[in-house]
């Protein structure tokens, strides 16, 4: 069952899988932007926070990406590049590629934001965006 991810922002549309993300960022020509947390994750809560009160975040992801949240791994290993850990974030573009090089401030853990960090993510999906418009 589809739960909406709460906490991240009331107007963002989630879609409910990893090939439905897929499929509408190609379709859109969309990037897809993946957020892995749980629930039960202390820096999970805190970015949650920082990202729902982040106003161009929030116009972002309800305009410019398609947005899926995922609370378990997916078998797609181009996911986790550098290992299974929350939170992280990482983008797909609409050719279905695996953004490894739109990483975050941690060399020990690439795709992880901290809610400080919100600056840095904010740059990475206006980078994430300029890649489809230089690449496609």
């Amino acid at each position: 069952p589809f739960v909406i991810p709460l906490g991240w922002g009331d107007d963002i549309t989630w879609v409910q899988t990893y090939e439905e993300g897929l499929y509408q960022a190609k379709k859109s020509n969309k990037p897809l932007m993946v957020i892995h947390h749980l629930e039960n994750c202390q820096y999970c809560q805190a970015l949650k926070k920082a990202f729902a009160e982040n106003e161009e975040i929030q116009e972002m992801a309800q305009n410019n990406f398609i947005m899926l949240n995922l609370m378990h791994e997916t078998t797609d290993k181009n996911l986790s590049p550098d290992g299974q850990y929350v939170p992280r974030i990482m983008f797909v573009d609409p050719s279905l590629t695996v953004r490894a090089d739109i990483t975050g401030r941690y060399s020990n853990r690439l795709y992880t934001y901290e809610p400080q960090d919100m600056p840095f993510l904010i740059e990475n999906m206006k980078k994430a965006l300029r890649l489809i418009q230089t690449e496609l």
